[in-house]
């Protein structure tokens, strides 16, 4: 398809919009490690008490996963949407105003809800209103998001740890409490934002397009068509492949689809890489990158600082990744990316082990970090909701996809849960060792059973899974 028969403007809006997504997934997600020493210490918890403080909203995200796939396919791509926004500015509102620990805890479970549902349909519809030779470029624009949705929350936690320690005094108490004496609930809060903008801007976009298709209202999926598409015939074609699909579809059930053998692979290996991708080390940085670097002597201020330079390094990578993913292809990124990735994880591995008898400086440390963040920003973070988007039938794609997700979510809360418990008992040089020996089997999978999906219609893609036996 030419660019000429293209609106990339409007199809660059569209995209944007729904990516604001992931930056609530992001700060969500990230927000947790500058609060952690902070809520720790106020309620006296122990370490699995820490890990269900980390892990509680994680648990939500795994409910949220598991209705949103069902939710987008009945109710529609952008009304789930405006749900999740609704559920990150009500759990916002809610951490900066829990009297005790367990408001906190469904606060951050509702917070969780939100990040399940808006890691599926956003990709989802950003997936299902990209042209084809843009998908990658566009869907990976959710993972940039994210990315900076990361930064977002480092930068707030450091600095307004930095304005609690400055002795001011705000005029009004509740105010002093969030932002002064008990600043994690400013840290919490400031994520009701955001959420309120994410919500603003989705009554700006349509309908997905392809999600029209499915239920029947092709008028106005060819009206949301005529917006991204210049070209009738492009149009017309792009409707056509769609039903085509659908027509051998609709011969079975929903859910008898997915147990065709080639999408029933599809389901299995898009499961293997979603959980396997959570053990390779990438959410124990996130959630308690500030924690490890004290365990190597920084302060926590200094800690912090480092985890804004991880965050950085991450959203950057991200970018990078962006433009080259429809260029390079999809599993070459893997490739490269998680070779690195297993070097660097083994590096501070042996940091935490002989770095202290070697008197390292932390700065050594630091580098690893930051190339780990580096090579795995590029590669399996940038890929991943990219290929969860790609890989589904239209008819069942929200379903698979949460399928997909949940077993995402799953494995993300059992390294929540277990990563204090991991320090503490494989000290932190163990613990790298384990992250960097799951790296094997992840790259294996995309190697033996994976195809290239870069350049492919949704439809083209579909087809070869079916033809998969």
């Amino acid at each position: 398809m030419r660019n000429m028969d293209l609106n990339m403007g409007y199809m660059f809006f569209l995209s944007i919009v729904a990516a604001i997504g992931g930056l609530l997934f992001g700060y969500d997600t990230a927000v947790i490690s500058g609060t952690i020493g902070q809520v720790t210490e106020q309620f006296q918890l122990d370490a699995w008490q820490q890990g269900w403080y980390v892990g509680c909203a994680l648990v939500g995200s795994i409910l949220g996963v598991s209705i949103s796939g069902i939710l987008s396919d009945k109710w529609g791509r952008k009304r789930v949407m405006i749900l999740s926004a609704v559920l990150f500015s009500v759990s916002g509102f809610w951490c900066a105003l829990s009297p005790d620990f367990v408001h906190l805890v469904w606060a951050r479970i509702l917070g969780g809800v939100a990040i399940g549902v808006v890691s599926i349909v956003s990709p989802l519809y950003i997936s299902e209103v990209a042209a084809a030779q843009y998908r990658g470029r566009l869907v990976s624009l959710y993972q940039v998001a994210v990315t900076i949705g990361f930064l977002s929350a480092y930068i707030v936690n450091y600095y307004l740890l930095l304005y609690s320690q400055s002795d001011v005094v705000l005029k009004t108490s509740i105010l002093h409490v969030i932002f002064v004496s008990e600043v994690w609930r400013g840290m919490l809060g400031m994520e009701s934002l955001p959420a309120i903008l994410f919500l603003l801007v989705i009554f700006f976009i349509p309908e997905s397009p392809r999600w029209l298709i499915v239920t029947h209202k092709d008028g106005k999926a060819e009206s949301v068509l005529s917006r991204i598409y210049r070209s009738t015939q492009v149009i017309r074609e792009q409707i056509s492949l769609t039903k085509s699909v659908l027509i051998e579809e609709n011969r079975k059930s929903d859910w008898s689809i997915l147990w065709q053998p080639g999408i029933l692979k599809a389901v299995i290996i898009g499961v293997c890489i979603a959980m396997l991708g959570q053990f390779m080390g990438v959410n124990a940085v996130l959630y308690y990158g500030p924690s490890i670097f004290e365990n190597a002597g920084l302060s926590g201020g200094d800690s912090l600082f480092y985890q804004i330079l991880v965050g950085l390094v991450n959203t950057i990578t991200s970018i990078l990744a962006l433009l080259v993913i429809d260029k390079i292809g999809r599993k070459k990124l893997i490739y490269y990316g998680v070779s690195g990735m297993i070097f660097s994880l083994i590096m501070i591995g042996l940091y935490f082990m002989v770095g202290e008898q070697l008197h390292l400086p932390s700065t050594v440390m630091l580098i690893f970090f930051l190339a780990y963040i580096f090579f795995c920003a590029g590669s399996i973070s940038a890929v991943i909701f990219v290929l969860l988007s790609e890989m589904y039938p239209t008819k069942v794609r929200g379903v698979a996809m949460s399928i997909a997700g949940l077993s995402l979510w799953v494995a993300t809360y059992i390294v929540g849960q277990l990563t204090p418990w991991l320090l503490l008992n494989l000290t932190p040089g163990g613990t790298f060792f384990l992250f960097a020996g799951m790296c094997v089997p992840y790259i294996l999978i995309v190697w033996k059973l994976m195809p290239e999906t870069a350049g492919k219609s949704l439809e083209e893609i579909e087809q070869y899974w079916k033809n998969r036996v």
